[in-house]
């Protein structure tokens, strides 16, 4: 046995033991509490698109509706007028070569594929952006959920100070708790997963507010929509 193991077991077995029937019954409570909290309209894709919206403009992000066909070329076109001239994503990902291939010649792609230490300074004084696909979205708090991997590392939402982030509005859940359930975390809790609300932001002992002290000073976010979602009016444009 390694000292890990051996270190482990003692814990376990110093730990109270767990009545199986109480956990069933705490599980029980919890998913009652978050049933009764949602309305039969929550499963509805216009519903949760919207939300998201409405709660990521509330916490000073950018977001906006797009179907499939039309995004890259709205991204595109958002980027070029905000002035961004280097994008740091992965070529490897459909979404990201669908948006370079609609980028302007302005608009540089460029793939994280060298360890940061060797174009650490190159990362943090000439990329404008970094452009990520989520994994999936909470519409309740308008949050952004991140797998980082090795195309798209945590540096890629962190470093630059824009962060664009795409989300596919069939990947929307109502609250966390559904997410929770709806990706099955319980059966292979994810490594690291990353969850954005907004644009990097602190203040101080006076609580002046600041952005972009921690991260990306501003939040872009396109909600990739399906029939369900694009063929009603108030989810088109822009939410602030």
């Amino acid at each position: 046995m390694s000292a890990r193991d051996a270190i482990l077991a003692r814990l376990r077995a110093a730990a109270p033991g767990a009545d199986a029937s109480a956990a069933a019954s705490l599980d029980a409570r919890i998913d009652t509490h978050y049933a009764a909290r949602r309305t039969a309209a929550a499963a509805d894709p216009h519903t949760l698109a919207h939300a998201m919206q409405t709660a990521l403009a509330a916490s000073h992000a950018d977001v906006w509706c797009a179907d499939a066909a039309a995004w890259p070329a709205q991204l595109a076109g958002r980027l070029a007028a905000a002035g961004v001239r280097r994008l740091l994503l992965d070529p490897a990902r459909a979404e990201s070569a669908a948006l370079a291939r609609a980028l302007p010649d302005a608009v540089a792609a460029v793939p994280f594929d060298r360890p940061i230490d060797a174009w650490k300074a190159e990362l943090f004084d000439t990329i404008d952006a970094g452009f990520t696909v989520a994994r999936s979205g909470i519409a309740a708090t308008g949050t952004v959920v991140l797998a980082p991997d090795a195309g798209t590392p945590r540096t890629v939402s962190l470093v630059p100070p824009l962060h664009v982030a795409l989300v596919h509005a069939h990947t929307l859940h109502a609250d966390l708790h559904a997410a929770v359930h709806a990706e099955r975390w319980h059966a292979g809790m994810p490594t690291n997963l990353v969850l954005v609300s907004g644009p990097s932001k602190t203040s101080d002992i006076q609580q002046t507010l600041a952005y972009g002290a921690h991260g990306p000073r501003r939040l872009w976010v396109v909600i990739v929509t399906g029939p369900d979602t694009a063929d009603r009016p108030a989810s088109q444009g822009t939410a602030r």
